[in-house]
């Protein structure tokens, strides 16, 4: 965000439609000016701690929705398709792309499960396999 010349009211319409959209997950970057490139060149940039703040509003929004969203499984079940096992756990993906996490003596590499959401976490659910 924060491309030359956005306003402070494009960057809150912004963020009020994203907020409303509520994406379960958002790449926020900044827009940085490359040497030799045309846009480097531009008036209107915009300074750089005005960049990092609406970064960082825009990544906690991302956070807040991403939570929101794992929250909805907690207690139910969830087809996973499990992909690897690290650190004795083994990981995969719901059918709407979650990573989900839980640990199982029977080895699960491969397979497709049916697993309780018994937690959330910034960047996965945990199961109970």
């Amino acid at each position: 965000m924060a491309f030359l010349g956005e306003r402070q009211e494009e960057f809150e319409e912004t963020y009020r439609f994203l907020q409303e959209i509520k994406f379960y997950k958002m790449h926020i970057f900044k827009y940085s000016p490359r040497k030799g490139t045309k846009a480097a060149q531009m008036k209107g940039q915009i300074d750089g701690k005005l960049k990092e703040e609406r970064s960082q509003k825009l990544i906690e929004l991302s956070s807040r929705n991403q939570k929101e969203y794992h929250e909805k499984y907690i207690g139910k079940t969830v087809e996973v398709l499990v992909e690897e096992e690290k650190n004795g756990y083994y990981q995969g993906h719901t059918k709407n792309y979650i990573l989900a996490i839980g640990k199982s003596k029977q080895r699960l590499e491969n397979s497709i499960i049916e697993a309780k959401c018994v937690e959330t976490h910034m960047d996965h659910i945990l199961l109970e396999i």
